[in-house]
């Protein structure tokens, strides 16, 4: 591994595409919630709808392309994801500078934006498994990893000043503008990729064969199930917990946001240790004890009261969580991309996706049928205890991965 040292020109540009896109993300985030509830006056259930829709339908969506981006060259595809979010997020501020937004359009565009998202995110860690040498990836995942959470930090409140100050659509137009931007970035990358070559003819059908790959791999099964499972539990209890603290307890809107953007620190520090634990105490221990770790944490949420005990112990569990999963991601990331072959990478990414989007939104519904028979404190205390189940699930035995032959260097390619 490289450690702090560059990783190329070509990656440079991949890192800085995905720094200004997750600024963009971050930036808008639950921008098109708060849109329906300003603009259009929607309820919770809309809201609701508005969200798991853009997880379900746009991971359905998405099924198709994990094939027919396996064969193809990834920049132009990420390229082209780049694009289509870009001029999808751009008809929003047009509609409503028009006076012309409608519920239905947001709930188009949040679909659409989710199937790109999911196509974008898998063509990308092929070209990244195809980019770097193996011994590359770990920093690289941890770079990714540390941008993600500096946007977590950053994006939120800057968000917030200027939905207040310039209006409900401004988070929108300079998402889709960060878009634009990545396309650029893509594009600046240069070089050449080496045409996609389909190794196995008789199964190189659709994403059925992605899920194939993972269900008979020793090592990517229980790790799929494990992160599958585990963010489900913790995106399910997201909004449960906003009705706990801000419905139930009295906690206000800026309350709330501190409580979830100051722990996001712990991304930086985890995405930090990443790279130091790995060449001390190799992948495999690393692995399970932040997945251990990260696991015991949100119980926690179910115990928060009224007040600044109340706020400090959910910025507590928060660092712990975000920490521990900040050192999890890119030795997880890392090790997927490894133990997958390349001529599968697209479609096991793109499986991947699809399946955690489409549990979470799932879940999410139930979950919410669930605090309604029971009460929230209890459907966050029974999400809690299933995520304390899931390093069960993780492989037991990592077996060194095949070595490959180091890639040509850039322009190369």
């Amino acid at each position: 591994m490289r450690g702090g040292r560059s990783l190329g020109r070509r990656f440079g540009w991949l890192w800085g595409a995905y720094a200004v896109s997750a600024l963009g993300t971050w930036l808008a985030y639950d921008a098109f919630s708060l849109i329906a509830v300003m603009v259009l006056h929607a309820g919770a259930t809309e809201v609701a709808v508005l969200s798991a829709a853009g997880l379900a339908v746009g991971a359905a969506v998405a099924t198709p392309l994990g094939p027919w981006m396996e064969f193809r060259h990834k920049r132009p595809v990420m390229m082209t994801m780049d694009l289509v979010r870009c001029g999808v997020l751009l008809s929003v501020p047009a509609a409503y500078a028009l006076d012309a937004l409608t519920f239905v359009q947001l709930l188009v565009v949040s679909i659409v934006v989710g199937a790109a998202d999911i196509s974008f995110t898998a063509a990308s860690g092929a070209f990244l498994k195809s980019l770097l040498p193996p011994e590359d990836l770990l920093a690289a995942n941890a770079r990714f990893e540390a941008t993600q959470w500096t946007a977590t930090i950053l994006g939120p409140p800057l968000g917030g000043a200027a939905m207040g100050l310039f209006g409900p659509v401004t988070t929108t137009l300079v998402n889709a503008v960060s878009f634009l931007l990545s396309a650029v970035g893509v594009r600046a990358i240069g070089g050449t990729e080496t045409h996609p070559v389909r190794t196995d003819p008789a199964r190189a059908g659709g994403l059925l064969e992605g899920w194939r790959y993972v269900v008979a791999h020793p090592v990517l099964r229980p790790l799929f199930l494990n992160t599958v499972l585990y963010n489900a539990m913790i995106m399910v209890s997201l909004p449960l917990l906003a009705v706990l603290m801000v419905g139930d307890l009295g906690f206000t809107a800026w309350q709330y946001g501190l409580a979830f953007s100051v722990p996001s620190i712990g991304g930086l520090i985890g995405s930090r240790l990443a790279r130091v634990l790995v060449p001390r105490f190799g992948e495999r221990r690393v692995l399970l004890t932040s997945g251990w770790l990260r696991a015991c944490w949100p119980i926690g949420l179910a115990f928060v009261g009224p007040g600044t005990a109340g706020l400090v112990l959910v910025m507590a569990v928060e660092l712990g969580v975000i920490t521990s999963c900040a050192v999890f991601n890119p030795v997880y990331a890392t090790l997927r991309l490894r133990r997958t072959a390349a001529d599968r990478a697209a479609r096991v990414l793109s499986a991947w996706s699809v399946t955690g989007k489409a549990t979470t939104a799932g879940l999410t519904a139930l979950w919410g049928v669930l605090a309604g028979v029971t009460d929230t404190r209890t459907a966050i205390a029974i999400a809690g205890v299933l995520a304390l189940a899931t390093p069960l699930l993780l492989p037991r035995s990592i077996e060194p991965a095949p070595q490959m032959a180091p890639l040509p260097a850039d322009g190369a390619l």
